[in-house]
């Protein structure tokens, strides 16, 4: 969203500071300091969004800082920094003196910092115009850096040289990106250049620090337009995906022509939701080591799927995902061209492999994957998506077993019937497929006597 000069101004005329904040900037301005809310917080308010959380800075020493609050849950690991925190009311909010920064030795953190007078040079050191923005309710809003002309017309723009910020902290490459996708913003030619140029510099960032920033830019609204444009960054990150640009995607009917132009549409297509949008950014990626051509020329990428599974556990693994997450995707991206014949038994078979939680993820991701191959496909699909949902509905609200768990019997009642070892669960991997077949109800007693005769037929083979 753009916003046109009056609308800043209305919306900074009902700027209001949380109470909380407004408590601990009138107890260091009452006692002599500049004090000033800033960053991301004025930022959003000026856009009327929500700040996550709320910063201040002062010209306030750490300790005079201390000696004013007098408040208990104060945290002072961040002191030789600069930084206060107060724990209050259950929120956390960092108060910072001025300062400036020394040499970035690690493109991470400076060596050293300087604390100054001037809130300019303290907005100075901040990544991009958006955030160097400071205000209080004496002398209202300090833009020193044009952030308001900025925010206007939707660029992102680095304070001062845009090298030197990039090689100062890496990761501003990631949060360039992060916030052009969050709010539909272009990223300026001349900082969009220095990204380019300093793109390596990611390689020294740790990372749970990148898979931070990838998350929130997959999660945002112009993530189709940042994926397009800066792919060769997202590729530092995942080298995995390189060979996507350019590679044909086999589809005739598909309008984006190469894998990777394909998949950054199935991303915008699906829902926001992180797990999901990781799946959508990884669902092809097995494609390009698959690829095999038949007799008729025709593209084939036979075992792409596993392919791809196997690549997403090595990328997530990597950046430090949560096991949860990683099992979801890799499921969402093995499943991602199962499609079901739409009968009881195909369907039960598919949730067996879907399960509960994972269903409206896959077939949201096979929705995006369809409408993005082009309208023919899209049209095609659309009432089988709907027919697949109404009859997964329908078995989920049924007793029928798709699950282990879902059966009337379980190891316990096998090894009664003296059934040992991994006989076990073959056994019960047999009912359950036997359940899901409508070769036999769910009913304990039946269960019981297939399961003796299983045992039985299996004691009579000859070894």
């Amino acid at each position: 969203m753009l916003f046109v000069k009056g609308e800043i101004k209305m919306i900074l005329q009902s700027v209001s500071i949380p109470s909380d904040v407004a408590y601990l900037m009138r107890k260091l301005h009452d006692a002599g300091y500049q004090v000033y809310a800033v960053g991301g917080c004025i930022r959003d308010t000026l856009m009327n969004k929500q700040p996550d959380d709320w910063d201040i800075c002062t010209s306030a020493l750490p300790q005079q800082t201390l000696d004013v609050l007098q408040l208990p849950n104060i945290i002072e690991n961040g002191l030789k920094h600069g930084t206060v925190t107060v724990r209050w009311h259950g929120a956390n909010y960092e108060i910072t003196t001025f300062r400036t920064e020394g040499a970035y030795i690690d493109n991470r953190r400076p060596s050293c910092v300087t604390f100054v007078s001037d809130v300019k040079e303290d907005l100075r050191r901040r990544d991009f115009t958006i955030n160097a923005l400071a205000y209080n309710e004496e002398e209202g809003l300090l833009d020193f850096f044009d952030g308001i002309d900025d925010i206007r017309h939707g660029i992102i723009r680095c304070v001062g040289n845009p090298d030197e910020r990039f090689q100062e902290d890496g990761l501003r490459i990631m949060r360039a990106l992060r916030f052009a996708a969050r709010f539909g913003f272009q990223i300026e030619k001349e900082t969009a250049a220095a990204i380019h140029r300093n793109a390596a510099l990611l390689n020294n960032i740790s990372a749970e620090r990148i898979q931070a920033e990838l998350n929130k830019m997959l999660l945002g609204d112009g993530a189709e337009a940042v994926l397009s444009e800066f792919a060769d960054i997202i590729a530092i990150v995942i080298p995995e995906i390189q060979p996507m640009f350019g590679f044909d995607s086999g589809n005739p009917c598909d309008t984006c022509y190469d894998v990777w132009q394909h998949t950054v549409k199935v991303i915008a297509d699906t829902p926001k939701e992180k797990t999901l949008r990781l799946a959508a950014l990884l669902h092809d990626i097995g494609k390009p080591n698959t690829f095999t051509a038949d007799s008729e020329n025709a593209d084939l990428f036979y075992g792409h799927q596993e392919e791809g599974e196997r690549l997403s556990e090595i990328i997530l693994r990597r950046l430090k995902y949560d096991n949860h997450t990683i099992a979801q995707v890799k499921a969402l991206v093995r499943l991602h061209d199962y499609h079901p014949e739409l009968t009881e038994k195909a369907v039960r078979r598919f949730l067996n492999q879907t399960g509960e939680e994972l269903l409206p993820l896959l077939i949201a991701l096979q929705k995006a994957d369809c409408y993005a191959k082009g309208v023919p496909a899209a049209q095609e699909m659309t009432a089988y998506f709907d027919r697949l949902q109404r009859l997964c509905e329908k078995e989920m609200c049924t007793s029928t077993a798709y699950t282990l768990k879902m059966l009337a019997v379980n190891g316990n009642d096998l090894m009664a019937l003296g059934i040992r070892g991994r006989e076990v669960g073959n056994i019960l991997q047999q009912l359950l497929e036997g359940v899901m077949d409508g070769n036999w109800p769910n009913e304990k007693a039946i269960l019981l006597r297939q399961a003796e005769i299983l045992h039985s037929t299996k004691a009579e083979k000859p070894f």
